[in-house]
């Protein structure tokens, strides 16, 4: 079974510059802020993301004070 793709139909191909042309759908950006938006959004995202698996995977806390002492340290 072939992966199901989908492609912007003729009348979208107009409206999109041709970064995103054949590729979505709807009317395209109408000015060069929203490609800021969009670029700024994509920068906290990955800010966000990046932040989060460093401190999930290592979090670094280890003052004796620290609230997860109390949770783990039960007597």
């Amino acid at each position: 079974m072939q992966g199901l793709v989908s492609l912007a139909c003729a009348s979208c191909r107009i409206a999109q510059p041709r970064y995103f042309k054949d590729i979505t759908h709807g009317a395209g950006p109408e000015s060069n802020w929203d490609f800021l938006i969009i670029s700024v959004t994509a920068v906290i995202v990955v800010f966000t993301l990046y932040f989060s698996i460093k401190w999930l995977v290592q979090p670094g806390e280890k003052s004796e004070n620290h609230i997860k002492r109390e949770i783990l340290n039960i007597d």
